[in-house]
């Protein structure tokens, strides 16, 4: 970022990036306010660049008829009060030292230029006691902080201008409309076209493979393998689209393999004995999640491994980590394999160093099977034609939001409904928006 923005001074000038950045957090300052006319806002601006953006938001909003004190950081009180916003732009990319914001009244909002001050931008760590931030506004770029590290629960709303400085991404955080092409298809496909093989269930456990199906099934596969160890009889509550069968082979029709769910202890030798000679994308989820099933992946499989944090520090092997988006990254590079690490922020890495982060997560999802329904559903976003990492990323999105949507007191068993629901409702969008700017 701060090479970018570099150059972006280079290209621009100071003034005109400084003006750009400052004109839009008065822009989300009047969207937070409903207006500028009579509010009383409070600016504290730093020696930098924050502070430079700031000092232009407050002249812009003092121009539409606020009342706008802006207070050098260095002769900032120990409290403000009376108003009615906060701009914090005291310390932005660059704080490196602790930083405490001043006392406020309740109704005081707080918008946060960039990064809320005393942040560190790389770690998500808090220095001294910054403000929580109603509304912070990345410039530029998100940076770490705003999704990971404690500083991402001080964030507030998440709001981004991207002032043309950054002129390539390869990272990014996944949003709602990336979902509008999560279902790929073909007026000629046909039911092997996205079609999954499942290694998951066991007779202790087949309400594993029934939760993977029922995953897959509404991530678009059309149809399902399912392997199971032993005889699940019927008490799997298998869907219609499901085959049943014991062949150590995978289907070469097959898009994609999902394995380990309800497998249970001791199912390690019958899984490599199943994956080893499988060419396709394989996710791979619970009883699978060993050094042992890693060690037989085929150079140049993309696989991707989808752990909660202990299976997680299993496969690295360690159990503390300062920095969840290194460690993903750490492991994905160590195991050649794509990295989902789930929690109420999941983070995906691929071998390269790629990044995705979700934060649709929520505590619903912190249920059992849940996780069974994840990997089912990945399967299927693979075998409709994403990359592994896309899949992964966009099935987690996607996941989260079915999680909020149900609430609480869901249960695992209706995930799938609500998946289904929801990308109903995008593909639906999708084609009213399409019929709205259609040529004439």
């Amino acid at each position: 970022m701060r090479i970018d923005d570099a150059k972006a001074v280079a290209r621009r000038g100071t003034e005109a990036l400084v003006r750009a950045a400052g004109t839009a957090v008065a822009f989300e300052a009047t969207r937070m306010l409903s207006g500028a006319y009579g509010r009383r806002i409070a600016v504290i601006a730093g020696p930098g660049l924050n502070g430079a953006d700031g000092r232009v938001a407050g002249s812009w909003l003092r121009d539409r008829g606020a009342h706008v004190d802006i207070i050098n950081v260095a002769d900032q009180p120990a409290s403000l009060r009376g108003y009615d916003l906060l701009i914090d732009a005291a310390f932005g990319l660059g704080c490196t030292r602790a930083y405490v914001a001043p006392a406020l009244n309740p109704s005081t909002k707080v918008l946060a230029v960039d990064l809320p001050s005393g942040v560190d931008a790389n770690s998500g760590d808090l220095l001294g006691s910054p403000p929580r931030a109603d509304v912070t506004v990345a410039l530029g770029a998100l940076k770490f902080a705003h999704v990971t590290g404690v500083a991402a629960t001080i964030m507030g709303e998440l709001r981004f201008a991207g002032l043309d400085i950054v002129s390539e991404f390869s990272d990014g955080l996944v949003e709602d409309s990336d979902l509008d092409d999560y279902v790929k298809g073909a007026p000629n496909d046909h039911k092997w076209s996205h079609a999954i093989t499942a290694m998951c269930g066991s007779e202790m456990m087949p309400g594993a493979a029934h939760l993977v199906v029922r995953g897959a099934l509404a991530g678009g596969a059309s149809m399902v393998r399912l392997a199971t160890r032993g005889d699940l009889g019927g008490r799997a509550g298998i869907a219609p689209e499901v085959v049943l069968t014991y062949d150590v082979d995978v289907d070469a029709r097959c898009r994609a393999v999902v394995a380990g769910p309800g497998l249970g202890r001791g199912s390690t030798r019958w899984l490599i004995e199943r994956l080893k000679t499988v060419k396709v994308p394989v996710v791979l989820d619970a009883d699978a999640l060993t050094r042992k099933v890693l060690a037989t992946r085929p150079p140049d499989a993309k696989w991707i491994v989808t752990p909660h944090e202990g299976e997680f520090a299993r496969l690295r092997r360690e159990h503390a980590y300062e920095n969840r988006i290194d460690a993903v990254r750490s492991l994905a590079r160590d195991t050649g394999c794509v990295v989902l690490l789930k929690g109420p922020t999941t983070v995906l890495a691929d071998p390269e160093g790629t990044l995705r982060v979700v934060r649709s997560g929520t505590a619903a999802l912190a249920t059992a099977g849940s996780g069974d329904v994840l990997a089912g559903l990945i399967a299927g976003a693979i075998a409709r034609g994403h990359s592994v990492l896309d899949a992964g990323a966009l099935s987690a999105h996607l996941h989260g939001l079915a999680g909020r949507r149900l609430g609480t007191f869901s249960t695992t068993a209706t995930l799938s409904g609500a998946i289904g629901a929801i990308l109903d409702e995008r593909a639906t969008t999708s084609r009213m928006a399409l019929a709205r700017f259609a040529p004439r």
